[in-house]
């Protein structure tokens, strides 16, 4: 081999290049990614720093914001920690969301993966129509579910014929379900202890209310309508398990539930992670099913945030406040994210 082509190969891979890679076939491959990288730019990086630099600007949302003023870190403070409405808006965001998280991504991620291991069977009949048939309610559209859901929990509707006892009020119940629980045990006022110290302009007690029967119906709508997609993730990861590890502990006398708990859990730890990260983001981004069955209501015990930016910059012309609590979000977001990548790296 000649002398300089040796030559040539080591300088190449002290530049971190392959021998036998052309300039040209690197110029074609930033040439076909270019058009995903300039729409990740445009429509997400881009939207993402100015509304970060809109938070700390005096914006009505009408002119354009570059005839906005700067304020600093006004808007922040006026969320986190001037006593007010907002702050208090805010905050109640902040507890709702929290409890429909709480709520939401632990009872879809169960029924999805319990779906997805019935309809992985082997001797299951129509696996396909069940398939279908679970994953249908996540492609409806949200606003035509929730308009079915509003009517199927009217004080004369479907539901409360079917729940014995008297009708309940689902769609105009501001009570928690914690504070109820608690009135059932004869526990009706606050105690001392968590009446008077207050966060962000709320009590402890009314930080421990629990979600309200309302939000607590737009729950039951969330699990209905996004378990299927959940469910189809896991049939993905229960499908690439390779058959021979289960036959071989059915083989070695594991019986049903151990070969469950032994082995198939432990090999779609990644699957569950993933699907509880999509699950938290999703959550933290509800809107829709608010806006088409309670607009926040009653008593703002189904505020989020997302719907509060939505009030505060197309209803109050505050959209240094809205961009604000969009930032808050992304950086709750981005947070529950490195959590997850952190405990599935340990799970690694």
């Amino acid at each position: 081999m000649p002398v300089g082509s040796t030559v040539r190969r080591i300088r190449a891979r002290r530049r971190g290049r392959r021998p036998g890679v052309l300039a040209g076939e690197r110029a074609f491959g930033w040439l076909f990614t270019l058009p995903a990288l300039v729409g990740l730019m445009v429509f997400l990086v881009a939207p993402i720093l100015v509304t970060a630099w809109l938070s700390f600007r005096k914006w009505n949302g009408i002119v354009s914001p570059f005839e906005s003023t700067p304020v600093g870190l006004d808007n922040y403070r006026e969320l986190l920690t001037e006593p007010g409405v907002r702050r208090g808006d805010f905050a109640k965001a902040l507890r709702n969301n929290l409890y429909y998280v709480l709520g939401v991504v632990p009872a879809q991620t169960t029924l999805a993966f319990v779906l997805a291991v019935i309809v992985n069977q082997r001797f299951l009949r129509g696996r396909g129509f069940f398939r279908t048939a679970y994953y249908f309610p996540s492609i409806t559209s949200s606003i035509a579910v929730a308009l079915m859901f509003t009517f199927l929990f009217q004080v004369n509707g479907l539901i409360n014929k079917l729940l014995p006892g008297r009708a309940v009020n689902w769609l105009d119940n501001a009570n928690g379900l914690i504070h109820l629980g608690l009135r059932a045990v004869g526990v009706r006022d606050a105690p001392a202890w968590l009446a008077e110290p207050e966060v962000m302009d709320l009590s402890l007690w009314e930080w421990l209310s629990g979600p309200s029967v309302t939000m607590f119906a737009i729950m039951t709508l969330a699990v209905w309508t996004t378990t299927g997609t959940m469910m189809l993730i896991f049939l993905a990861g229960l499908q690439s398990i390779n058959p021979s590890v289960e036959e071989a502990a059915r083989v070695d006398g594991a019986s049903a539930v151990q070969r469950f708990w032994r082995i198939t859990v432990p090999l779609m730890k990644p699957i569950i992670f993933f699907v509880v990260t999509l699950g938290v983001i999703g959550t933290w981004q509800v809107f829709d099913q608010i806006f088409a069955i309670s607009f926040g209501g009653p008593q703002k015990t189904t505020l989020t945030p997302a719907f509060l930016i939505y009030t505060q910059l197309f209803q109050n012309s505050q959209g240094g406040i809205a961009a604000a609590i969009a930032v808050m979000v992304l950086a709750i977001i981005v947070a529950f994210t490195l959590v997850q990548r952190r405990l599935t790296r340990e799970e690694r």
